[in-house]
Formats: C-alpha cells, sequence, structure tokens
C-alpha cells in the first residue's frame, strides 16, 4: 500500500483552497486572522492522525517493524529472538604465600576488570588450590550477557570476592563468546528460513534448526558420506562450530534435538564438533615508528586472531590473506616480510569438518 504524504505547510494549503473555492466572496487567511488559525489547528491534528497511520502500517509489516514489535510479530509463529550470549575464558589465580594453606575457589566468586566496569563469576566450581600450588586456572562467565565482556588479556584483575590464600587474578588469555542479542535484521533474516522450511527436510530446515540453537554458529552439512568418507545413503553428517573449535557436548546435544524436530524419517542425521586446525603464524613487521613496538604487536596479533577465529567450517585461511590483515591493523605498519603459516607458506584448512583456530602468533617489530 502506497500512502501519499503531506507535510504541515501543503496541508494548510489545501485547505485553504478548498475553503476558497467553497466560497464565493474573497476569504481573509492572512496570518493571524481567525480562520487561518482554525486551517493550522486542523492541520496539527490531520499531521498527529498521518503520524499514527504510518505508526500502525509499519508494526503491521514485518520487514518495517522494529523493536519489541519485531518479537511480537514473530511470536504469533512461535519464534523468538536468540539472547545475547556472556563472554567466558579462564583466570589464574595466585597466592603469594602457597604453602601456609590451601584455598578453596567457590563457583559464583567474582573477579573484575581493573575500572570495575566488568565482572566475571567462577562456574563449574568449586575448584581447590593445594598447598603445593602457587596457582589455580578456573573458568569464568560474564555476569552480564553482550559484547562488553570480550576483554583483552590482563584485564580482569581484581578480585571482587574475598578468597582465604587467594592473593592476585589475573587472565592470560582475552575472554571471547560474548554477543549481543539477535538483532532485528538477523530476526528478519532467520524468520524467512522459518517460513521457507516449513513442513520441509531440506537442507535448508537443517540449516534452520542449527541456526535457531545459538548465535554465532557455523556448519557444513554432507550427505550419503560418512565421517570418514564412506559412502552411507540415507546418512547426514552435520559438522559444527561456536566459534571455540571445541564446541561443548552439551550444545552438540541440543543441536541434535533441533534437528532432529525436522529430518526426514529414515534418515540418520550425526552431529560433531570440527576437527580444529591451529594456525601458528610468524611475521616480521617494520612500523614507521608512530606506534609503540608493543602497542604494534597488539594491534596486529588482535587482527590476525579476529579473522582466523571468524573462520567457519570448512573455510580456508589463504597465506596471503595474513599480510593485508598486517597491514590493515595500522597505517604505521610500513613492511610485512617474512611471513610463516605453521612454518610455510601454505593456505590451511579447507578439509570437510575441519576449522581453523588461532595457535601461536609472533609479531617481531622493527623500524
Amino acid at each position: 500500500m502506497q500512502v501519499s504524504l503531506q507535510n504541515f505547510s501543503t496541508m494548510v494549503e489545501n485547505m485553504a483552497a478548498a475553503v476558497q473555492g467553497a466560497c464565493s466572496s474573497l476569504i481573509d487567511l492572512t496570518v493571524g486572522s481567525v480562520l487561518r488559525a482554525v486551517l493550522e489547528a486542523t492541520a496539527s491534528v490531520a499531521l498527529w492522525l498521518q503520524y499514527m497511520v504510518l505508526q500502525v502500517l509499519s508494526m503491521t509489516r514485518l520487514a518495517t517493524s522494529t523493536g519489541s514489535d519485531v518479537d511480537s510479530w514473530v511470536g504469533d509463529f512461535g519464534m523468538t529472538r536468540l539472547p545475547a550470549a556472556g563472554a567466558s575464558g579462564m583466570v589464574i589465580m595466585t597466592s603469594f604465600n602457597p604453602s601456609a594453606q590451601a584455598s578453596t575457589v567457590p563457583t559464583g566468586a567474582i573477579v573484575r576488570t581493573s575500572d570495575g566496569t566488568q565482572s566475571f563469576a567462577v562456574t563449574g566450581g568449586p575448584y581447590v588450590r593445594t598447598q603445593e600450588e602457587a596457582s589455580i586456572s578456573v573458568p569464568v562467565v560474564a555476569t552480564v550477557a553482550g559484547t562488553s565482556g570480550n576483554i583483552q588479556a590482563g584485564l580482569a584483575s581484581v578480585l571482587g570476592t574475598a578468597i582465604a590464600g587467594i592473593d592476585t587474578v589475573t587472565n592470560p588469555s582475552a575472554f571471547t563468546g560474548g554477543s549481543a542479542a539477535e538483532t532485528d535484521a538477523a530476526l528478519r533474516t532467520r524468520f524467512i528460513s522459518f517460513m521457507n522450511t516449513r513442513a520441509q527436510a531440506t537442507e535448508q530446515a537443517l540449516g534452520y534448526a542449527i541456526s535457531s540453537v545459538q548465535q554465532g554458529l557455523t556448519f557444513a552439512i554432507t550427505e550419503n558420506v560418512t565421517a570418514a568418507g564412506t559412502s552411507l545413503p540415507g546418512y547426514v553428517q552435520v559438522v559444527v562450530d561456536d566459534g571455540s573449535g571445541s564446541p561443548e557436548a552439551a550444545l552438540l546435544q541440543s543441536i541434535a534435538a533441533a534437528i532432529d524436530l525436522v529430518r526426514p524419517v529414515g534418515v540418520t542425521v550425526n552431529v560433531a564438533g570440527p576437527v580444529l586446525q591451529a594456525a601458528s603464524i610468524t611475521v616480521s613487521i617494520t612500523s614507521d615508528g608512530s606506534v609503540t613496538s608493543s602497542s604494534l604487536q597488539t594491534l596486529i596479533s588482535d587482527a590476525l586472531t579476529t579473522y582466523i577465529n571468524g573462520l567457519s567450517v570448512g573455510q580456508i585461511l589463504r597465506y596471503s590473506r595474513i599480510a593485508g590483515l598486517c597491514y590493515d591493523a595500522s597505517s604505521a605498519v610500513t613492511n610485512v616480510q617474512d611471513v610463516q603459516l605453521n612454518g610455510g607458506s601454505e593456505d590451511l584448512g579447507g578439509a570437510a569438518g575441519s576449522v581453523v583456530r588461532t595457535g601461536t602468533i609472533n609479531v617481531v617489530v622493527s623500524t
């Protein structure tokens, strides 16, 4: 439906023309006249009604709805927006005097960033540091879901919960996995897949089932071939990764349950994690000196890590892409040389059911 919209001035002009056309004598419509004031007041009400009509029209179509209206729209079909996910990682808790006593790290113990803006809770505990150990490594997850929990290494350095026998804490690696709630655009796209796969047992239907379990999943579907490469009619191999390279068993079980609702009768579907291929990179960088060597190393390492860990199942890490990522990381990079990927210059990945993730990254900077 195409709506013809009018602004305030156009409404007043059209009203004035209609009034003048209906009268046999000249009408006073100058600024400040009573009739002009009546027409302008009426136009203001008409403008508000026009706005309300547009609001109603936008809410009656998914393509133009936003926010809670999108949720309400897809909710009528049994769909819900995928929630935000909390970042997670490992922290190392250390005692200055480990021989004095053992320590118990309880589930839910809080670790914070130095500025206090982000908090993380210990999961899966309790964990015990014996008197023979100076440190203990424990998993934590952000208390508030979202991308803000994806912090760099070394930022989680404050104990928010007092733990006897634990003096310091730090995260040796960056926290990852935090994501915002599904966007309106992503939910609309998934709704299209939802409608297109009703009463179907197609590859697209399996893909929709997988994508509806959790955000950030990549997958590869292989039909009539087992993981070992043997031909087997009626067998479907699904390899799924959540970005970690090693998805948890509980996630794989959830995906298998979702697929089971849409798979064809008589077809066997096996859900598994990918074969992890670690990418170890060494690169020499020449800098113009406008950025410190340590900062440049961090920028390049983060750029490489973000790109590699974003590769999907079966996607190839191109050797030639590494130099481009280094140049894009900072304008201070003037030359990239001696690039090695797993000790050579060959591409990595591409095999069915495999995924490439970051291994060790060594960046050497010179000016």
